[in-house]
């Protein structure tokens, strides 16, 4: 009974040692990272202006968050537009069920890089992959902040009623970290790997309203433990073995994903920030690289065309999201690489 109430003792004086520790931010910045716990407790400080990761969002029960259907030019990003359709895909223009006849349906999932968080409707990649080539008919289905996972379940989702003949993936390297967490601005889902095969947790994701009710019983000593132990595991390395492994075990489904809706899938690496310009691959690079070649995925880089503009003198931005000029040397450069490899998909018949 006395070691009872003696172990009770100890756990509540570290429970609220914990609660004050988290509470004050210097020590908070200190030991948070990009694991589960941190991202929560980030939310929870955030929550009541903004219990979504944007004001254009909506909650999804399986993906966590996604895009509010219907907009019609909300202002957003100063003063630039954003639209959506019925279905929540970004641009201006509705996506009908029956594929138009000679044109090739391209099917786009991504992160804020390939949605165009920063940019107009008009001024995405995306958009401008159809301006280059009115054959194709580009689908927006990039969220910002999404991981792979979550492109794969928007794929189950929209895949079979866009029937795509094509499936880009904007491969951008930090959509691998999100990967590995049940929460990233907002609860997600995630796939853990069973004996090699992707099992999905966290589905249905709870609601605004569930997660404020929970987080005033959750522990704080337990996401002190929890978040040291992340940053154990990532100076030791176990984080970023697990993290490819999923990354890649979340490709493949992806690739296999298109197949079932008839489609061929192609992954597109996305330089950001410092990799604009950089004269060598970056670790996720590298991954990216190495990922289509032991996978046997489709892959088109467009680094190397990027520091090819550098050097030619073109600046691009290398902070923040990409603006208007960024996306549209995207758009040329997979264009170009598309008409080079001989890669593009005739269109498929549109059914009745």
């Amino acid at each position: 009974m006395v070691l009872a109430v003696y172990l009770v003792a100890v756990f509540g004086f570290l429970e609220l040692a914990s609660r004050a520790a988290l509470s004050h931010k210097g020590f908070f910045r200190l030991v948070a990272g990009v694991d589960q716990a941190s991202s929560r407790l980030r939310w929870a400080r955030r929550q009541e202006r903004r219990p979504l990761v944007q004001p254009f969002d909506v909650y999804h029960p399986v993906r966590g968050w996604t895009l509010a259907p219907g907009l019609s030019g909300v202002p957003a990003f100063d003063g630039k537009r954003l639209s959506s359709t019925a279905r929540g895909y970004r641009g201006q223009h509705e996506v009908p069920a029956e594929k138009p006849p000679g044109r090739v349906r391209v099917a786009v999932l991504g992160d804020s890089f390939t949605f165009g968080e920063g940019v107009g409707d008009e001024e995405t990649w995306v958009h401008q992959l159809g301006v280059l080539r009115p054959a194709l008919e580009p689908v927006n289905l990039g969220v910002h902040a999404y991981g792979h996972d979550q492109m794969l379940l928007t794929l189950r989702e929209e895949g079979p009623w866009l029937r795509p003949d094509l499936v880009l993936v904007g491969f951008v390297h930090i959509d691998l970290e999100r990967n590995r967490t049940g929460f990233f601005d907002y609860a997600k889902p995630r796939f853990d790997l069973d004996d090699g095969r992707l099992v999905l947790r966290n589905v249905p994701v709870p609601t605004p309203e569930e997660l404020r009710d929970r987080e005033v019983w959750r522990s704080k000593f337990v996401d002190l433990l929890s978040m040291l132990r992340a940053r154990l595991r990532d100076r030791t390395g176990l984080e970023a073995r697990a993290r490819d492994t999923l990354g890649r075990a979340l490709l493949e489904a992806l690739r296999d994903e298109a197949r079932e809706v008839g489609a061929r899938a192609m992954f597109v690496y996305l330089p950001i920030l410092d990799e604009i310009g950089a004269p060598e691959p970056s670790p996720g690079e590298r991954f990216f690289e190495a990922s289509c070649h032991d996978s046997g995925l489709t892959c088109l880089n467009l680094r190397p065309s990027f520091l090819e503009r550098t050097r030619s003198g073109q600046r691009l931005r290398r902070r923040g999201h990409w603006g208007p000029s960024e996306h549209r040397a995207a758009a040329e450069d997979l264009v170009s690489l598309l008409d080079e490899r001989g890669v593009m998909p005739k269109p498929a018949t549109a059914a009745p």
